[in-house]
C-alpha cells in the first residue's frame, strides 16, 4: 500500500470512528412535532421562524408582564414567579425562545435580532401588542435589554435578575471547526447540560427534579445547534452598549442579583449600574444565580412593589 493510500485509509477509520462515537454520544433522536406538542399541553404560536411555546396565566383584564428566560433552562424557571404575579393580578406571558422547551430549532442565526423578532410577533400575536412589564433572567437580559433599547414604547418597566453582563468571546477554536466542530459540541457538550445546571443553586439539593426537568428538551434535534449558534451570535457584543440603550430610555428598571452568584458574578453589576444610573439594585442574600427561585421570599415582594409603582408613576 502506498503512503497515500495509507493515510487515507487512516483519515477513513478515524472519521468513521469519530462519528460512530458521535451517534452515541449524541442525545438528539427524535423530532419536535405536533404530537409531541399535543401531548405535552400548553399553547403554541406560528411566527415568522417558526412555532413558540407559551403560557398565559392571570386574569384577562390585569396589566400584562413578560417573562423572558435565561441561555438553556426554558419558561418553566418563572413557574413560581408567574404564579406570584398571576395571583396578585397581573395577565403573565411566559414562553420558550426558539431553540429551547418546545419552541421550533431553526437553522437560524440565534442573534438579537432573531430574539427581538420573536418577542415582537409573540406579543402580537397573544393580546400583549400594548406596553408591558419586561423581565429578563441571564442570557434573557441580553435579549430584554436589547427589546427595551429598541422597543421603549412598548415596555412599561424593565427588570433585569442576573443579567448577562460581559462579552464571553467565541467558542473554543475546536468546536468552531467546520463539520468537525459541531460534531465535538453535540458529543462532548450537549450531553452534560443537565446536569451543569445544578450551579446555578446555592443549595442544589433543594432541587432534586431539576436535572429530570431539563433533559427532555435534550433529545428533541436541533437543540444544540440552536445554543452553540447563540454563543458565536452573542460574541463580541458590547454588554455596556446594550443596556446603555436602555440607560437612555425613562422606563424604570430594576436590578436583582443573586450575591452568590457563580455564573454570573455579582460584581459585574456594576457594568449594567453604570450604564442605567438609575437602576434600582437588590442583591438577594442566600441565593446563587437563580433568586426568584431561591429566595422567593424576598423577590417576589420587591417584584410586586416594583410593578405597582411603576403603574402608579405619572408618564413621562
Amino acid at each position: 500500500m502506498t503512503t497515500r493510500r495509507f493515510v487515507l485509509a487512516v483519515l477513513v477509520a478515524l472519521l468513521a470512528a469519530l462519528t460512530g462515537w458521535y451517534v452515541v454520544r449524541n442525545p438528539e433522536s427524535r423530532r419536535l412535532d405536533a404530537q409531541v406538542r399535543d401531548s405535552a399541553g400548553g399553547s403554541y404560536a406560528t411566527l415568522s421562524d417558526g412555532i413558540t411555546h407559551y403560557q398565559v396565566s392571570g386574569p384577562a383584564d390585569g396589566t400584562p408582564v413578560v417573562l423572558v428566560h435565561g441561555f438553556s433552562v426554558p419558561s418553566y424557571i418563572w413557574d413560581s414567579t408567574a404564579i406570584s404575579l398571576s395571583a396578585a393580578g397581573y395577565r403573565v406571558l411566559q414562553y420558550d425562545l426558539f431553540g429551547r422547551g418546545l419552541s421550533d430549532r431553526p437553522d437560524a442565526s440565534y442573534d438579537v435580532d432573531f430574539f427581538d423578532l420573536q418577542l415582537m410577533e409573540l406579543t402580537e400575536a397573544t393580546g400583549f401588542s400594548g406596553s408591558f412589564h419586561l423581565m429578563g433572567l441571564s442570557f434573557g437580559g441580553l435579549v430584554t435589554g436589547t427589546f427595551a433599547g429598541r422597543h421603549p414604547d412598548r415596555v412599561r418597566s424593565l427588570t433585569l435578575m442576573d443579567p448577562v453582563a460581559e462579552d464571553r468571546g467565541e467558542l473554543p477554536w475546536a468546536f468552531r471547526l467546520p463539520f468537525i466542530g459541531p460534531l465535538l459540541w453535540q458529543a462532548l457538550v450537549v450531553p452534560t447540560m443537565a446536569g451543569g445546571q445544578m450551579i446555578d443553586f446555592l443549595e442544589p439539593g433543594k432541587w432534586p427534579d431539576w436535572i429530570d426537568r431539563y433533559q427532555p428538551q435534550v433529545q428533541f434535534r436541533g437543540f444544540g445547534r440552536a445554543l452553540r449558534a447563540s454563543i458565536q451570535a452573542s460574541a463580541g457584543i458590547a454588554m455596556d452598549s446594550v443596556y446603555g440603550a436602555v440607560g437612555q430610555q425613562t422606563m424604570p428598571v430594576q436590578l436583582i442579583w443573586g450575591a452568590n452568584d457563580r455564573t454570573v458574578p455579582t460584581e459585574l453589576s456594576s457594568i449594567v449600574r453604570a450604564a442605567i444610573p438609575r437602576t434600582e439594585y437588590h442583591p438577594i442574600p442566600g441565593a446563587a444565580h437563580l433568586p426568584h427561585m431561591e429566595r422567593a421570599d424576598l423577590v417576589n415582594p420587591l417584584l410586586l412593589n416594583f410593578l405597582r409603582a411603576a403603574d402608579s408613576a405619572p408618564s413621562p
